[in-house]
């Protein structure tokens, strides 16, 4: 080797030294299947999908390989039967089978790759108890044993194949504590342990093993109240307030944290603020405020990222059909 030879050698070992000691930039490359390198992916950002066939608000919703079904809901129609479903991977929507009754502000679940339909409202002030069942192989809804209490404006989370439905108003109470179960395989509920604050139209999410019950409105109007439901003990506990006291909010968990954006804080216009939760350090943190500030739109998560489908203003009014995409 000559010397020229060994001083260029320093010189490259000397610059993958170098290259290998810098710190990496906070963006994240995604692999395509074929190795190659897509775009970076900007976190804390919202995004825009194409806009819902029909507007609707208080839908119910779920996600079924990969598609996302939002079904029934009300706009200045009236209370629709409509199944809508978004395809994330193609940004287009189709129509799948209409649930056998027009409902509202009841709340979907998914257990075996089957959508649940949980109670609702078939009118202004008609609650039910029912439950109806989508199979995606069948294309068919099916009715289930009944929820004991019926009620609307509930939230629900599912845990080791179990749906939790949370709070809500009753024909005889409104926001209330009531917790059941259901249990898809024998098809049958229990009641369980009940919240700590009694609300309708939670933000409800599963973060590791808890449920997380957050926010709502209360007989004294929105609440800033966060509670975590621990399955195993049946228990709930207190955990730090959210930040912004609301309801009617889009939210569900990605990873380790509980993100709940838009609602009404007031019964007034609705509100784009947009916070996480971390279970682990109980703590809240501010982040990026949705660009359409919607009061219920219907709520899902698919891909690590967070769907807000629809809503509109507080009151019965000003339905919408935005797509909006938060990725955390």
């Amino acid at each position: 080797m000559t010397k020229k030879d060994a001083s260029r050698l320093l010189t490259l070992t000397l610059t993958f030294a170098v290259a290998a000691a810098m710190p990496t930039t906070a963006q994240t490359s995604a692999e395509s299947n074929d190795g190659s390198t897509r775009t970076p992916i900007a976190h804390n950002t919202w995004s825009s999908g194409a806009p819902m066939p029909t507007a609707v608000q208080f839908p119910a919703v779920g996600v079924i390989g990969g598609q996302i079904y939002v079904i029934g809901g009300i706009n200045d129609t009236g209370i629709v039967a409509d199944t809508q479903i978004y395809n994330p991977s193609t940004n287009t929507w189709s129509t799948g089978v209409p649930i056998p009754t027009a409902l509202y502000a009841g709340t979907g679940a998914v257990v075996g790759n089957v959508l649940y339909y949980i109670g609702g409202y078939a009118s202004q002030i008609g609650y039910v108890n029912t439950v109806w069942a989508y199979s995606p192989k069948t294309k068919k809804w099916s009715a289930k044993s009944p929820m004991p209490t019926a009620r609307g404006s509930i939230g629900s989370a599912v845990e080791n194949n179990t749906i939790y439905v949370v709070g809500g108003n009753s024909p005889s109470q409104y926001r209330l504590n009531t917790v059941e179960s259901y249990n898809p395989v024998t098809d049958t509920w229990t009641e369980e342990a009940p919240l700590l604050v009694g609300k309708s139209e939670p933000s409800v999410g599963r973060v590791g093993t808890t449920i997380a019950a957050t926010g709502g409105y209360t007989g004294f109007g929105v609440t800033e109240d966060n509670e975590g439901y621990n399955p195993s003990a049946n228990s709930w506990a207190s955990l730090a307030n959210e930040p912004t006291g609301r309801n009617g909010s889009c939210a569900g968990s990605v990873g380790s944290q509980f993100y709940v954006a838009g609602g009404s804080t007031s019964g007034g216009p609705a509100v784009g603020n947009n916070e996480s939760f971390n279970l682990k350090k109980d703590k809240w943190t501010t982040q990026a405020p949705m660009p359409q500030p919607v009061f219920s739109p219907g709520s899902a998560v698919s891909k690590g990222r967070l769907y807000c489908l629809g809503g509109g203003d507080y009151n019965l009014a000003g339905f919408v059909n935005y797509v909006q995409i938060y990725q955390p």
